[in-house]
């Protein structure tokens, strides 16, 4: 078992890591660039600035409908490629824009359409590109690898970006960010090899209405996913529907500065390194299932904490503790989540799943995040948090009670045998 954070998954899979490694930091550092654009060069009010938000997201999850089936029937690695480089011309054009003195905020909101979408179809085929790439069993392994690389980034990447902000201009990060989908693009390059096309390829395959809906066909038909796929849009939508009304709250209603903010999510994000370390060795020796559920359900239990932040030092304290608390909790539950998905999928049709739980997700943040900002404006804020942390108790329902896959039995005895990939 003490070798299993070692173990070696191959030079295509470390080009791959290395790829998912300077994207996710460049994402981080272009972390709430948009909003500050927004706020201090178009002046844009807090309705803008939500709608850019919301508009992103699920303008950008209808869009990214078709893709799924689209990116499904193709090889991999070349759209891989393309999303990269479709997200580093769109951000690129933001900079310049901003140079020529023409940016405004409709481009803003086309932007943050077209990343989103690029996103959804980039997660999709490399969801599919890893389930070939590495073999079965060392699948958690490499999720928590990605896991622990996007925790890291996000403890790094927001406060670096902001110093980078506040030296250098609004626009900073945005290059940043962009140059980073650059890297990943010769990163995915460099994987080299050949990649097997996938079925349907003679000729130009048509988009079918079934193709568009397979995905989620696929997700409720699977006794399994069914309950993860609620279980996982439900707590991600609440937790994020809470994020701009803590922001509102210790800001302008508890009275924090901002570099207070920033520390109190920055700092917990230790514990989503820890935990996405500790998933592979912990499956090993409980079961991935047991896992998944611990560690479902005690991520439910930590956001409520947040309606009782007080000012000062003690609201400071509290919020790391229940942000640690959850952070670690989610890092352990993501890669065995990422895991029991791919395994329940049959390869030719990973693109469509991974798009649909996509879309999915990201209309329900968008959904709930408006809805809980009506709420907060008729609650309060703290109200409408104490709303979401109460909600969120019940979502370990949800969680699937038994799992008779292979994969789990596999998982609880792999040991030292297992290699860590992520």
């Amino acid at each position: 078992m003490g070798t299993t954070g070692r173990r070696a998954l191959g030079r295509p899979f470390g080009w791959l890591w290395a790829a998912f490694a300077v994207s996710a930091y460049g994402t981080s550092l272009g972390f709430g660039a948009f909003p500050l654009i927004a706020v201090l060069v178009l002046h844009c009010g807090p309705a803008q600035v939500a709608a850019l938000a919301a508009t992103g997201r699920a303008v950008g999850a209808l869009v990214a409908v078709p893709l799924g089936p689209w990116v499904e029937f193709r090889r991999k690695r070349p759209v891989m490629i393309a999303t990269d480089l479709i997200r580093f011309a769109a951000l690129m054009s933001v900079p310049a824009a901003f140079a020529l003195g023409l940016l405004g905020f409709a481009q803003l909101l086309v932007v943050s359409v077209v990343v989103a979408s690029a996103d959804i179809a980039f997660k999709a085929a490399g969801g599919a590109y890893l389930k070939a790439l590495v073999p079965p069993r060392d699948l958690l392994v490499a999720n928590g690898r990605f896991e622990a690389t996007t925790w890291t980034s996000t403890m790094v990447g927001p406060p670096l970006g902001g110093a980078a902000i506040g030296l250098f201009g609004p626009v900073t990060t945005v290059v940043a960010n962009a140059a980073s989908h650059l890297l990943s693009a010769l990163g995915i390059r460099a994987i080299g090899g050949t990649e097997p096309p996938p079925a349907r390829t003679a000729g130009a395959p048509r988009l079918r209405a079934a193709d568009l809906l397979e995905g989620w066909r696929h997700i409720l038909a699977d006794p399994t996913l069914r309950p993860l796929f609620f279980n996982a849009i439900t707590v991600n939508g609440l937790i994020m529907a809470s994020e701009p009304l803590l922001a509102v709250l210790l800001l302008d209603g508890l009275g924090f500065a901002p570099w207070q903010y920033g520390l109190v999510f920055a700092a917990p994000c230790v514990g989503g390194l820890v935990g996405s370390r500790l998933a592979h060795p912990l499956a090993a020796r409980f079961g991935r299932h047991k896992v998944m559920r611990t560690a479902g359900a005690l991520r439910a239990c930590w956001p409520l904490g947040l309606a009782f932040v007080q000012p000062g030092l003690p609201g400071i304290v509290l919020v790391i503790a229940v942000q640690l608390g959850l952070v670690t909790c989610c890092g352990l539950f993501n890669p065995v989540l990422a895991t029991y998905r791919l395994d329940h999928t049959d390869p030719g049709r990973v693109a469509r799943t991974l798009s649909a739980w996509s879309i999915s997700s990201s209309a329900a943040i968008a959904a709930l995040t408006a809805l809980w900002g009506l709420l907060a404006a008729v609650t309060g804020p703290r109200t409408a948090i104490a709303i979401a942390g109460v909600l969120l108790l019940a979502t370990p329902l949800l969680l699937p009670r038994r799992d008779n896959s292979p994969g789990d039995k596999l998982g609880a005895g792999l040991g030292a045998a297992a290699p860590e990939t992520r």
